[in-house]
């Protein structure tokens, strides 16, 4: 049940059964299958405290901003990547012009597209058919995988991260420090060790509490520690890994946050091969 998602979308047969399954397997539902091969799909309380969440969320100004450019523009380079003008309109029918369950309204976009030109990331055409290009701008940032803010609130030269997270490489910056393994568990934690830095680099942008930050920093932390130490043990990443992949989903789902998730399923999926 993420920003992007809407009970009004119409799902059908095999798609609404894996929609359902997913939701089960983070106790947002309830399935009651029967021998006739039929489902009953009931929310759980934990589903109900997330759909209030959403309702909640949906009057958050900031956050309905931040994810319309962010989808928008995901929508433009996927359909449009070659910077040719595209009916702006046609983004209302695509998967993602939802957030938290209602549609994005033509005011939210409007505002996203300001901000998005401001930026130079797009560019407006004052035709009687409204249409947008995405500009070079806008391509590199839909390749590096982060969000509309990460991209514009790059760090100048000279600036760092938290002195204490490691940086996208696992290394801890200002400490510059290096590690060697004697590992034979056969546990590559390389991945682990990118994911946490990747925490270490987007923390800040993903509009959580400061407590909510301090805490998935602290276990990003954790996580360093154990994927560089001497033999990590295969257990302890997955149970931490698995921590961090729960409050980044609880995030919301801007690029940035989409993107660690991915990374924490693509290293626990190392684990078992």
């Amino acid at each position: 049940m993420s920003p992007g998602s809407s009970k009004e979308e119409q799902l059908h047969g095999e798609d609404a059964s894996v929609l359902a399954f997913e939701l089960e397997q983070r106790d947002l539902v309830k399935v009651a299958r029967t021998f006739a091969g039929t489902s009953e799909v009931h929310l759980t309380d934990a589903g109900r405290a997330a759909n209030h969440r959403l309702k909640r969320l949906r009057t958050d100004r900031a956050a309905r901003l931040r994810y319309t450019m962010d989808a928008f523009l995901r929508w433009l380079f996927d359909t449009v990547g070659n910077q040719q003008p595209v009916d702006l309109a046609l983004f209302f029918a695509a998967p993602d012009a939802f957030f938290a369950g209602s549609p994005i309204s033509g005011g939210d976009l409007h505002e996203a597209l300001a901000y998005l030109a401001e930026h130079k990331l797009i560019e407006c055409t004052d035709t009687d058919s409204a249409t947008v290009a995405i500009t070079p701008q806008g391509v590199s940032c839909a390749l590096a995988g982060g969000s509309v803010q990460d991209h514009i609130n790059q760090p100048r030269p000279g600036s760092t991260y938290n002195n204490y997270l490691p940086n996208a490489k696992g290394v801890i910056i200002g400490e510059q420090q290096h590690f060697t393994q004697n590992n034979t568990d056969g546990v590559d934690p390389t991945l682990f060790v990118q994911l946490a830095g990747y925490i270490g680099q987007v923390s800040t942008t993903l509009g959580m509490s400061d407590a909510d930050r301090v805490e998935l920093e602290r276990v990003a932390q954790d996580l360093h520690v154990e994927a560089t130490s001497e033999n990590p043990e295969p257990g302890r990443l997955r149970q931490v890994a698995t921590q961090l992949k729960d409050k980044l989903i609880e995030a919301g789902t801007t690029i940035a946050a989409t993107m660690g998730v991915q990374m924490a399923e693509q290293a626990l999926a190392a684990l078992v091969q």
